[in-house]
């Protein structure tokens, strides 16, 4: 039989000095007296459900007893007490059926229940804040719903009590039979205060996996359920762990056989909807130290993790990741602006459809093209005309009028589909003469968007129809977003932002942040200590200084190859699985940790490529070929959409691209593939291309006070202790910026490329390597230091070019095998 050996760290130890044992902690004597408490709990709720049960067979027997003082009973009373819980057990039957509540004082004993299953078993069925107010609620209410009844119809005076009788006749005699409207009244009104409290962030508050909405309470806080000082069973395994998590409870020796291996526990994302897997019969082992250090080699052979898992789930629950920000409120559509739209329904009337139906139609037949049907589909921005040409008419000899058809009509812009997708027309988009703005409230408020159960769920505005359009940024799974100044590509970036953040909590979802420009995502920066993710040393957490981009970039590829490590370890294809399997407790918590989304939003890449060129674009290519099954999505975004800046290796490894307005057909075509968007009206009008769709949308409009509200509202309440840290990147990863010495061991990656292109120019200069390589100054004058201590180029020679050492080819591959 196979033996696992368990790592020393992971093993348990048992002490076998069973003599000298210690004196009792505070957290034992704590937990001791909660474990009294809630017995003492418990013996009240046997007490009172004792009582009033036997209430209800002989509580008339008893009315002269508890009508009487106790010590007169105890005096001598002849008449015996007939409750089940005595003397103490009528009084009280007596005092809340009959002088106070009457029947709902039944709801009295759950609440004592539930306390002391929570205080022994430090499990919470249902929430006890909650469960409390109802029940006070409950009790007064149905007292004074019962009164009423019992005041109408004579029935028995326990069913509403005193207090219900005495209220509900003053009601009746105030304002007669509308007393029944008023207590059902009050009882609806409780129900939308307390199970309803705020519908919109209700809504708001879906479960990125699941599409459960999330509740107005939080269970408990794991941190606090799995470090409770008052149990001694439970510790901190790690004084380094950011999160405290569950231990195996102390064994004794006799209790060898029955101990769980020490890989069991798991800790933190929002449940997704998949079934715990089928685990086999492995052994397993562990080692048992006895009191000189020995390690003794103990064999099993049980289920391992799934049934231990399953174990910790019954007892303790699935693990919740927004049990770090317990009290975090997701922003709610109040902090948006409405707009007035009573008018913008009617902005295209029908003189304006029928005049172009009619100019479409002449066009066409000037041209010999016959049509047999044409209808409109009005849009926030565009009217869609589908066509029906007569048959025998060629698709390419109308999508070749374009112009002709923009003269036509005299619109800002025309375009025409070929063939609209799954139906049998060609589609002509003529631009409306007056738009409609699409508020950013209508679409985060749609019951669409909020009812969406995608894990990254985006909404970026209106489609031609009319329709909400919402996607999910995980399935992209990349966005290269393109667009000429000013049309409005940054509001596009904000509406995906604010979409995201209105659906995530901050503990499934970071953001990296680059914004060369230092201004149009610098509001976001309030969110440093909820969303944002950054370098352990950096000053912001938004990135503006283009030398620590590199950094970062490469950083994220250290990110991406760890969680490639943890669910290969794991067992697991992606990070929807893993985490699934995190929640459910089925990984090691000091080898695992809970991952959340990561979304690296790039604001102009144009301005990255011409200033480190191949520094950026290698990792950006490499996190968008690999980093998909990890949870890292891109979103890159860029105002010149040319060849040199959208190169071919970054355009192949992003499927989802988004175009505004830009200014030529070679730039359509350079980021969509095809052509039109050098066709679309601006101000939001955009294309966007996934696969072989082309689907066209109107921006939503959220203005910059809007997202200032939202980062103020998540700013204000209370976040982690920083920024979400990056790792460290590697020393030959940082772009050549600390020199010191130069060691040939640790040469950059560049280095070979860099040395035959200075033996084929026979020019040693850092400005050639910088150029050819597209690489940032720092980083070429590193590559020039590693040459000189290789002998391939001489010494610094002031402001001439560095004399280069070796003269061929085939001496230099010499050289380069020498090194290797």
């Amino acid at each position: 039989m196979a033996k696992k050996i368990v790592n020393p760290t992971s093993t348990l130890q048992i002490n076998f000095d069973t003599e000298n044992r210690k004196p009792k902690t505070p957290a034992e004597i704590a937990y001791r007296v909660r474990l009294i408490f809630g017995c003492f709990l418990s013996l009240i709720g046997f007490l009172l459900l004792f009582a009033f049960l036997s209430s209800f067979f002989v509580g008339v027997a008893d009315q002269s007893e508890v009508s009487e003082g106790a010590l007169d009973v105890i005096a001598g009373s002849d008449i015996p007490v007939k409750n089940w819980a005595g003397l103490l057990g009528a009084k009280i039957a007596h005092f809340f059926l009959f002088r106070t509540f009457g029947w709902s004082s039944l709801l009295l004993i759950p609440l004592f229940f539930l306390s002391a299953i929570k205080l022994i078993f430090k499990k919470e069925i249902y929430p006890l804040d909650r469960l409390t107010w109802q029940v006070i609620f409950y009790i007064i209410w149905g007292s004074l719903l019962a009164g009423f009844f019992v005041y109408q119809l004579d029935l028995p005076h326990s069913i509403g009590g005193g207090v219900g009788y005495f209220v509900s006749e003053k009601l009746i005699q105030l304002i007669g039979y509308l007393a029944i409207f008023a207590l059902g009244f009050a009882g609806l009104v409780f129900l939308i205060l307390f199970y309803q409290w705020n519908p919109t962030k209700a809504k708001v508050q879906t479960a990125a996996s699941g599409g459960v909405l999330a509740s107005d309470e939080v269970f408990e806080d794991d941190a606090a359920l799995f470090n409770d000082d008052d149990d001694p069973s439970f510790h901190v395994d790690n004084e380094d762990l950011e999160t405290y998590r569950p231990l195996v409870p102390p064994v004794k020796v006799d209790d060898v056989e029955d101990v769980l291996p020490a890989d069991l526990p798991v800790v933190e994302e929002q449940i997704a909807e998949a079934a715990l897997e089928e685990v086999d019969e492995t052994p397993f082992t562990f080692k048992v130290a006895d009191e000189d250090d020995a390690a003794v080699e103990v064999e099993e052979t049980q289920p391992t993790t799934a049934v231990q898992a399953n174990d910790l789930v019954a007892q303790f629950g699935l693990y919740d990741p927004t049990a770090d920000l317990p009290k975090y409120v997701y922003p709610t559509l109040d902090l948006l602006k409405e707009y007035d739209q009573k008018n913008q329904t009617t902005q295209v009337t029908m003189d304006e459809l029928k005049e172009n139906k009619e100019k479409i139609v002449e066009t066409l037949l000037n041209y010999g093209i016959g049509i047999q049907k044409i209808e409109a589909t009005i849009g926030p921005t565009v009217t869609l005309y589908e066509i029906v040409p007569k048959a025998g008419v060629r698709v390419s000899k109308i999508t070749s009028l374009e112009d002709d058809l923009s003269l036509s009509l005299a619109a800002m812009g025309v375009r025409i589909i070929g063939q609209m997708p799954g139906k049998g027309t060609i589609g002509i988009e003529v631009a409306n003469k007056n738009r409609e703005m699409v508020p950013v409230r209508a679409v985060i408020g749609s019951e669409k968007f909020q009812k969406s159960t995608y894990d990254l769920p985006i909404t970026l505005g209106k489609t031609i129809s009319n329709e909400i359009f919402v996607a999910d940024l995980a399935k992209m799974p990349h966005l290269l977003m393109a667009g000429a100044t000013g049309q409005g590509k940054s509001v596009g970036l904000n509406m995906l932002l604010t979409s995201l953040i209105y659906k995530k909590h901050p503990s499934t979802l970071k953001f990296v942040l680059v914004d060369p420009k230092k201004v149009e995502l610098s509001l976001f920066n309030k969110l440093e200590r909820h969303f944002l993710a950054c370098l352990p040393d950096s000053a912001e957490a938004i990135i503006t200084d283009t030398k620590k981009v590199v950094a970062t970039l490469n950083s994220l590829c250290k990110e991406m190859d760890m969680r490639y490590d943890k669910l290969k370890e794991a067992g697991c294809r992606n990070i929807k699985e893993y985490n699934t399997k995190f929640i459910n407790r089925r990984l090691n918590p000091n080898e695992h940790d809970f991952m959340p989304y990561i979304v690296l939003v790039i604001d102009e890449l144009a301005d990255l490529m011409l200033t480190a060129g191949k520094e950026v674009e290698h990792p950006i290519a490499r996190l968008a070929q690999l980093a998909r099954a990890i949870g890292i999505h891109l979103v890159v975004a860029t105002q010149r959409p040319s060849v040199n800046v959208i190169t071919g290796t970054i355009k192949a490894n992003f499927p989802a691209r988004l175009s505004f307005k830009v200014m030529s057909k070679i730039d359509s075509r350079t980021i969509l593939d095809a052509g039109g968007a050098d066709q679309l009206v601006g101000m939001g009008d955009m294309l966007l291309s996934m696969g072989s769709e082309v689907i066209r949308l109107q921006c939503a409009f959220v203005d910059t006070p809007e997202v200032e509200e939202i980062c103020d509202f998540i700013g204000n309440q209370q976040g982690y202790s920083s920024a979400y840290l990056l790792p460290e990147p590697d020393a030959d990863e940082m772009g050549g910026q600390d020199r010191g010495d130069v060691d040939l061991g640790d040469r950059d990656s560049f280095f070979d490329e860099a040395a035959r292109l200075v033996v084929m120019h026979q020019q040693g200069s850092t400005s050639l390597i910088q150029r050819k390589l597209k690489l940032g100054y720092n980083r070429a004058g590193r590559l020039i230091d590693q040459l000189e201590a290789a002998g391939i180029v001489g010494s610094f020679g002031g402001s001439k070019a560095r004399e280069v050492l070796v003269k061929s080819e085939t001496e230099l591959e010499e050289i380069l095998k020498n090194l290797k």
